[in-house]
């Protein structure tokens, strides 16, 4: 049982074990692929696993061997479903396991800019103390949460955790599956939904326009779901203070629109990065594997 990995950069750049998964088949493992090393390194492979390398019609039908996809990772928009099922090609992905550790990074980004630690950690060390702490007064304005509303988009796993987390901050949680103009409206709104067709550019320039004026976007999700034009349009004319911001639609986003914004936030799609959860991406994979080789279901999608 060949069993390939095409990109596991993402997932561990050695710090981890693949025992879990090395015990099924002989296992090879790259830290990227390009799309033509993909599709040969992964000719004859059995099983292929894949973070964010796109498995297509083309990579599919390329793979004659192929049985299994696990896609080391929640979402699956990277796979063609309809190639897969075509060909009985089973595909498995990690649902839910980074719940704590996106909920938590949502957080650091709401917080990095209602008090602008970074901001002012550069500030002390550029300019000194006195000028940083006067700052706060004029440039950096610390925002108070409690009292402030969230619109959740998204209420899953992690958009509920994200609502608990934002509760005990003392923050109104409104619901947008519940009540879209309360959602879209409030001071923060945070996407937490799969990125597909009936998502992709949700947040647009009418999105925008019903959002509450100086209000802030959150994205730890997907970068598809927001049109990148109409977000950088928003944040340079002043309708939305400002974003912060985990993904991007192309990634890596050297030349994003909104990335050289002073009024963004950016991180380069880590919020799922703790060691303990890509220790679980791992485990769970080898279950996903495990339990196909064994005639049963675990987290398929196909």
């Amino acid at each position: 049982m060949k069993i390939v990995f095409l990109d596991s950069r993402y997932i561990t750049p050695g710090d981890l074990s693949w025992s879990e998964i090395e015990q099924y088949g002989d296992l090879e493992v790259y830290m990227s692929s390009t799309p033509e090393e993909g599709l040969a390194r992964a000719a004859d492979a059995d099983i292929v696993l894949v973070d964010k390398f796109v498995m297509d019609r083309n990579a599919i039908e390329s793979m004659p061997n192929l049985k299994m996809i696990a896609v080391a990772a929640t979402g699956y928009n990277q796979v063609d479903l309809e190639a897969a099922s075509e060909r009985g090609i089973a595909v498995a992905n990690v649902p839910a396991y980074s719940t704590d550790a996106v909920a938590q990074h949502t957080f650091a980004l709401i917080l990095g800019i209602a008090n602008h630690v970074s901001r002012l950690d550069r500030m002390i060390v550029d300019e000194g103390w006195t000028e940083a702490r006067a700052s706060v007064y004029s440039t950096n304005p610390i925002t108070l949460l409690a009292g402030k509303s969230i619109g959740i988009v998204g209420y899953g796993n992690i958009g509920s955790k994200v609502g608990e987390i934002a509760e005990a901050f003392g923050m109104r949680v409104n619901i947008y599956s519940r009540n879209r103009q309360a959602a879209v409206s409030s001071d923060f709104v945070s996407l937490h939904c799969p990125l597909n067709k009936d998502t992709a550019k949700l947040v647009n320039r009418e999105f925008i326009s019903e959002m509450k004026d100086g209000a802030y976007l959150i994205n730890t999700s997907r970068g598809g779901l927001v049109d990148e034009d109409a977000l950088h349009d928003a944040l340079v004319s002043g309708k939305l203070a400002g974003a912060g911001l985990d993904v991007a639609a192309d990634e890596p986003a050297p030349y994003d629109p909104v990335i050289h914004l002073p009024n963004v936030l950016m991180t380069p799609h880590i919020a799922f990065a703790p060691k303990e959860t890509r220790a679980s991406i791992i485990r769970i994979c080898g279950e996903n594997i495990g339990a196909f080789l064994e005639g049963r279901n675990n987290n398929r999608i196909v």
